[in-house]
């Protein structure tokens, strides 16, 4: 009896059995529709099966190479907003402008900026409901990834606007705090940024999900004193910031310590000091090296330097005093800044004499003006003289530069870029330095030249006589130099 078989059978009939395995592994194995038609898609060989196979129709690279110079990484997208409740239109619009020059600062792109005229800020969403539906819009239609606004931001705000435009926002005070920390480079400096941006987040810490869960608070193995709800995870990382802030703290006043120590030394040999104080971006740095040579960065970005640079001055006279450029401020400067800097900005409250550097070319120097003083008023240096340091003459307006001249009663105009009035500061300064209180004249035997020494490098010289018996010298010095060179009080004529 025969029996039909299936081409399959056939085909392993066909093959010794020694065979077998090598002919499966043969290209041109025979086909057949009963065991191969329900394969899935082309057979391949076992090593273009491991392979990286590229798919077709995924790359999005441009087909014209010539389109793309440079490869960067993708800036952050930002629509700016403000709230415009007093003032004229045009101060909105500085204010709004200094926010852009900040964000590009941080390395954002700025597509568009709008501003809300109302009374106060809104409560719940900054800028209205209905406003901010059109934000919304305006963010679809940009592309944007972030939002921010130009001023600060209460938690409740920023979770509710966020609801709304379905991005990213930030305040002035986050975006400020930012850059602080970017430019930061000493110990001290990063460590007072730090401080600034756990003030900043504490109130504004959010849980999400199991995140505000509660830890296991008794059952098995828990003890005594340990049953209960116990801590929400939002109540534990608020406990570990108010840690790392007190830790914080206790390290920047470790190191106010050694500059205390410099300034009182400072004092001590009666240097007087002179604090370069100003608006962001208005020069300081740069007058500082036009002074100095300090070779202190300058550029032109906001808050390019952070970290307080102390150098050694000379009057024309030959007096020695020292230079500080200290932070520079800005408009709504967060309250939490100025609490981490309050120990820079100590030089400023400290020094003999205040040099206020303004932008002679910005559009309204007179707010820049205001807002510096209003925080040498926080500092407590209301008291230190001042002068009006007018920069970047060169480039301002001539009529800027008259109606400033005309408020300010005690101001200079100079170019720290080309030089002008440079010379006629540093006159001004030797004029404004605190002279020695005391007037001596006394006849130093030259065994003793360095009281004489002294009197050049610390006092006022009038005058000055080479005689048989010493240096007979006419001078103003203070106190302490004074009381040395008593003894030496030439003795009255009879």
């Amino acid at each position: 009896m025969t029996s039909s078989s299936s081409p399959s059978q056939d085909n392993k009939r066909s093959y010794p059995e020694g065979l077998r395995a090598d002919a499966l592994m043969e290209e041109d194995v025979a086909w057949s529709l009963d065991t191969d038609g329900e394969r899935d898609g082309d057979q391949l060989d076992r090593s273009e099966r491991a392979a990286l196979r590229r798919v077709a129709g995924l790359s999005t690279e441009l087909e014209d190479v010539t389109e793309v110079e440079y490869r960067q990484l993708r800036l952050e997208r930002v629509v700016l907003v403000g709230v415009w409740t007093s003032g004229t239109a045009q101060d909105s619009e500085n204010s709004l402008a200094e926010l852009a020059a900040l964000a590009e600062t941080a390395g954002a792109l700025v597509l568009d900026g709008v501003i809300q005229r109302r009374d106060k800020p809104d409560a719940a969403t900054f800028i209205g409901s209905g406003k901010a539906m059109e934000l919304r819009d305006i963010v679809l239609e940009t592309g944007a990834d972030t939002v921010i606004c130009d001023g600060e931001l209460g938690p409740g705000q920023l979770i509710a606007l966020e609801d709304v435009v379905k991005v990213k926002v930030i305040d002035r005070t986050a975006l400020i705090l930012d850059i602080f920390a970017q430019h930061a480079k000493s110990r001290e400096g990063k460590a007072q940024v730090a401080l600034a941006q756990m003030q900043y987040m504490l109130p504004r810490l959010r849980g999400w999900g199991q995140s505000l869960s509660r830890q296991m608070g008794g059952g098995k193995g828990g003890g005594l004193a340990t049953r209960g709800p116990g801590e929400t995870k939002i109540e534990t990382d608020r406990r570990r910031i108010r840690e790392k802030m007190a830790k914080m703290r206790r390290e920047i006043a470790e190191m106010k310590t050694g500059r205390e120590i410099k300034r009182q030394e400072r004092k001590r040999r009666k240097v007087p000091s002179v604090a370069i104080a100003g608006y962001t971006n208005a020069g300081k740095s740069s007058l500082l090296n036009r002074l100095t040579g300090a070779g202190v960065l300058v550029e032109n970005s906001l808050f390019a330097t952070l970290d307080p640079t102390v150098r050694r001055a000379e009057t024309p006279s030959g007096r020695l005093y020292t230079l500080a450029d200290t932070v520079g401020f800005v408009r709504h400067l967060p309250h939490h800044l100025v609490e981490a800097f309050r120990s820079t900005m100590e030089e400023v409250g400290e020094s003999d004499l205040i040099l206020h550097v303004v932008d002679g070319s910005h559009p309204a120097p007179e707010e820049q003006l205001a807002a510096v003083r209003e925080v040498i008023r926080d500092v407590g240096a209301t008291g230190v003289p001042e002068i009006v340091v007018i920069n970047k003459a060169d480039a301002a307006d001539p009529l800027t530069l008259q109606r400033l001249m005309r408020n300010e009663k005690h101001s200079i105009a100079v170019s720290a870029r080309t030089g002008q009035g440079i010379e006629e500061l540093l006159a001004l300064i030797d004029t404004e330095l605190p002279r020695p209180s005391v007037e001596v004249e006394v006849l130093v035997p030259y065994t003793h030249g360095r009281l004489v020494a002294r009197a050049h490098a610390d006092g006022d010289v009038i005058s000055e006589e080479h005689t048989a018996e010493g240096t007979l010298l006419k001078a103003r010095v203070h106190e302490e130099l004074a009381a040395d060179l008593a003894p030496y009080v030439p003795a009255p004529l009879v």
